[in-house]
C-alpha cells in the first residue's frame, strides 16, 4: 500500500464496507481502481452528541497513485506513505552474557532483542509464572492471604499484567508498531494495530505472556522464577555477577535491571551498594468508580451501542493556587478496581480490565502531583517512605485485613450524601478517606471534582465512589544513567523501564528495554 488517508467518517450506522467509496468520493476517482486498503487507524468522535462518528485512517493501493497524489495536493489529511524499515538489530559479533532482571515489557523485549541478536541471555523474575500467579492473587483477593514475592506487582509480565494492559503513549518512535507486531504475533489481539487507544486486556494478556515466554526459551534463554535479585558483584570496577536470593551467583558482562516502580528492597540493594540515585516526582491520590452505563452517557450521550467501545476519559487541572497537577490516570472502562498490595501493612489499589471491558462499572485514578520537596528529606528512598506511610495509613483506614477504604465521593467533597459502591476485592470498608491522604492531596482533588463536573457533567454524584489510596503512578526515583542508558557510578549496570525512572507504561518501557539492548549490542560489537 501506498497511500494513507486520515480523518475518514462513518456514522454509527454506516457500514466499514463503505470505507473504499468514502476514499474515492474524497480523492474524486473511481472506486474501481482501488486494489486493496486496510484500516490503520480508529477511532471516536463524540465532541458532538447529537451525531457520533467513528473516524479511520486507512492505507490503500490503487491506479494512478501519482496522478491522484497530484490532483489532490489540497487535501491534508492524504499522504504519500514511505518505505519504513522494520526494526533492525545487527547480530553479535560475539558471544555475551547478559542477565536481565525482571520480566515486565522493559524486561522482556530487551531480552527478546538480545536473544534473537545472538546474546546468551539469563533472564530472572523474583514472582511466579502467570498460572501460579494467577492463583496466587485469586486466593489474596479472596482473603486467603498475601505472597509478598507474587502478587499484582511481582511475577511474570510485570505489574502490567493484572491492569487494562494499555498500550497508549505519548512517545512518537517508529519502533511502537513493530512492538505492537510483536504483541499480536505473540497473541495479542490484532485490533490494537489500529486502535486509536490500543489495551490488550488482562485476560487476553496472560495468554500473550505464555507465548513470548516459550518463544524466549526457543531461543536458547534462560528463564528463573522465584529468583529475586539480592546483590551483585564488581571486578576490576565492572559489574561482573548478580547474586540471586542470597545464595546462587550468576555471571554476566551486562545487568539489566528492570525491576518495575515496586522492588523497593531493589532500591534499598542499590542504595547500600552506592548506586547512584535522585528523587523523582510522582502522584499520588484515590481511585473513582462509576457505573459503566453512566460514563457512556456522559461521553456518548448514550448509555450502549455496539458501534462504540466503553467510554473513556482523560481529565486534568492544573491548581492555580499550589501549581499542582491533578488528573485522571490508568483509565479503565467496563473494568474493576484491584487490591494491588505487595507489602505487609501497606494497602495500595489499581485498575484492570478485561478485553471486551464489559464489567459493570468504570474506574479511573484521580491523582495529585507529590514533588520531592513533600518528602522532608533528601534521602534517594524518601519518596519510597512517603509512599509507605500512606500506604500503611490506608490499611489501617480499612482496619486491617486487606479490606480497601472507601467513601462515597459525594461524602468526600461535600461532609453528606451518596452511596457505597464498589467492585473491589477482597471487600471495601467506609472509611474517612483523609485519614491516608496527605493535606494537599485531599484539598486538591476537593479544589479539582468540581472542575471536572463541569467537564463531564455527572461524574461528581450519588454513585460515585472513592477507594484508597493509589501511590504507585510511577517511581519515585530514578537510576541516574548516561546516554548510553549505563549506570553513571556502576558500569555494566543499565536501567530501565518504569522502575528505573524512565519509563511510564507498557509500550515507553518495552522501548527502553529496546534501546537498552540496541546500545549494548552496538557498543559489543565496535570493539
Amino acid at each position: 500500500m501506498a497511500l494513507k488517508l486520515r480523518e475518514i467518517t462513518l456514522r454509527l450506522d454506516e457500514s466499514e464496507d463503505s470505507i473504499p467509496a468514502k476514499i474515492a468520493e474524497i480523492l474524486n476517482f473511481s472506486v474501481e481502481d482501488i486494489d486493496s486498503w486496510k484500516i490503520v487507524r480508529k477511532g471516536i468522535d463524540a465532541r458532538r452528541k447529537s451525531n457520533l462518528l467513528r473516524v479511520y485512517s486507512v492505507e490503500f493501493s490503487c491506479l494512478n497513485e501519482q496522478e491522484i497524489c497530484k490532483n489532490n495536493r489540497h487535501v491534508p489529511t492524504l499522504l504519500e506513505m514511505k518505505n519504513q524499515s522494520e526494526f533492525d538489530f545487527i547480530p553479535l559479533k560475539s558471544k555475551l552474557k547478559i542477565l536481565i532482571v525482571g520480566m515486565g515489557p522493559a524486561g522482556l523485549f530487551s531480552a527478546l532483542a538480545l536473544a534473537e541478536a545472538g546474546a546468551q541471555v539469563c533472564l530472572i523474575e523474583r514472582g511466579r509464572p502467570i498460572a501460579e500467579r494467577l492463583k496466587d492473587v485469586e486466593d489474596f483477593l479472596s482473603g486467603r492471604g498475601l505472597q509478598s514475592e507474587s502478587n499484582i506487582q511481582f511475577g511474570e509480565g510485570g505489574a502490567g499484567t493484572f491492569s487494562d494492559g494499555k498500550l497508549t503513549s505519548r512517545i512518537n518512535h517508529p519502533t511502537t508498531a513493530y512492538i505492537l507486531q510483536r504483541l499480536v504475533d505473540f497473541g495479542a489481539p490484532e485490533e490494537i494495530l489500529w486502535q486509536a487507544k490500543p489495551h490488550i486486556g488482562s485476560d487476553r494478556l496472560r495468554g500473550m505472556l505464555v507465548n513470548f515466554r516459550q518463544y524466549l526459551l526457543s531461543l536458547g534463554v534462560d528463564i528463573q522464577f522465584s529468583s529475586r535479585l539480592s546483590g551483585f558483584e564488581t571486578l576490576n570496577g565492572k559489574l561482573s555477577a548478580g547474586i540471586i536470593n542470597n545464595s546462587k551467583l550468576i555471571e554476566c558482562d551486562q545487568l539489566i535491571l528492570a525491576v518495575g516502580h515496586s522492588a523497593r528492597d531493589t532500591y534499598q540493594l542499590l542504595a547500600d551498594k552506592k548506586v547512584q540515585l535522585e528523587q523523582k516526582p510522582f502522584a499520588l491520590g484515590l481511585r473513582v468508580e462509576h457505573p459503566l452505563e453512566l460514563i457512556n452517557q456522559i461521553q456518548y450521550g448514550m448509555t450502549s451501542s455496539t458501534q462504540l467501545p466503553s467510554a473513556d476519559y482523560r481529565l486534568a487541572w492544573n491548581d492555580p493556587t499550589t501549581k499542582r497537577g491533578i488528573y485522571s490516570f490508568c483509565m479503565c472502562p467496563g473494568g474493576v478496581v484491584v487490591n494491588a498490595s505487595s507489602e505487609v501493612d501497606g494497602l495500595v489499589v489499581n485498575g484492570m480490565s478485561d478485553f471486551r471491558r464489559a464489567a459493570p462499572r468504570s474506574n479511573s485514578a484521580l491523582v495529585v502531583t507529590v514533588n520531592p520537596a513533600d518528602f522532608l528529606s533528601t534521602d534517594a528512598l524518601a519518596g519510597v517512605q512517603f509512599q509507605r506511610h500512606w500506604e500503611r495509613a490506608a490499611y489501617l483506614a480499612g482496619g486491617g485485613g486487606w479490606h480497601a477504604p472507601a467513601q462515597p465521593l459525594l461524602e468526600f467533597l461535600h461532609g453528606r450524601g451518596g452511596q457505597l459502591d464498589s467492585s473491589c476485592q477482597p471487600q471495601v470498608v467506609h472509611a474517612d478517606l483523609t485519614s491516608c491522604l496527605p493535606g494537599f492531596v485531599s484539598e486538591g482533588l476537593r479544589r479539582a471534582l468540581p472542575i471536572f463536573n463541569q467537564r463531564m457533567r455527572g461524574f461528581v454524584g450519588p454513585e460515585a465512589t472513592l477507594i484508597g489510596v493509589e501511590t504507585r503512578t510511577s517511581a519515585p526515583l530514578r537510576i541516574l544513567r548516561n546516554q548510553s542508558g549505563e549506570s553513571v557510578s556502576h558500569p555494566g549496570l543499565f536501567p530501565v523501564g518504569e522502575g528505573a525512572g524512565y519509563a511510564g507504561g507498557i509500550m515507553s518501557a518495552a522501548l527502553d528495554g529496546l534501546k537498552t539492548a540496541a546500545t549494548i549490542v552496538n557498543t559489543h560489537n565496535d570493539f
